[in-house]
């Protein structure tokens, strides 16, 4: 995927994937890298914040995602957020955008925290 990590913080967690390699028949980038791309960011968020209250896993349980624009060149730069903070529960808004600054993609995940067994 060759997704690069740029920033990581509990409030933030920004990453970079390059268009090329990650593309559908078409030669657009394909919805299912943004998708990593955003799972990824957004989980790395989850575990940061999860390690300020004691609970080191998180879980993926739902990702949604809403594709705005093509890209067929270049790299795009995925931002993570929190949405909402919980002791069990955790959810980033993904926020994709190419070269030009446009947004590609949109994407929610929402990751449950726990503690190891």
């Amino acid at each position: 995927m060759g997704i690069k990590l740029t920033e990581m913080t509990p409030d933030r967690v920004v990453g970079t994937m390059p268009v090329d390699g990650n593309t559908q028949p078409y030669g657009l980038l394909h919805g299912g890298a943004s998708c990593v791309l955003a799972e990824t960011l957004g989980s790395i968020a989850a575990v940061l914040h999860g390690h300020s209250i004691g609970r080191t896993i998180a879980l993926g349980v739902d990702i949604s995602a809403t594709h705005h624009k093509a890209v067929r060149t270049g790299t795009v730069t995925g931002v993570a957020t929190p949405a909402h903070r919980g002791g069990s529960v955790a959810t980033y808004e993904i926020v994709i955008t190419d070269d030009a600054g446009d947004r590609v993609c949109t994407a929610r995940l929402t990751c449950l925290l726990r503690s190891p067994v």
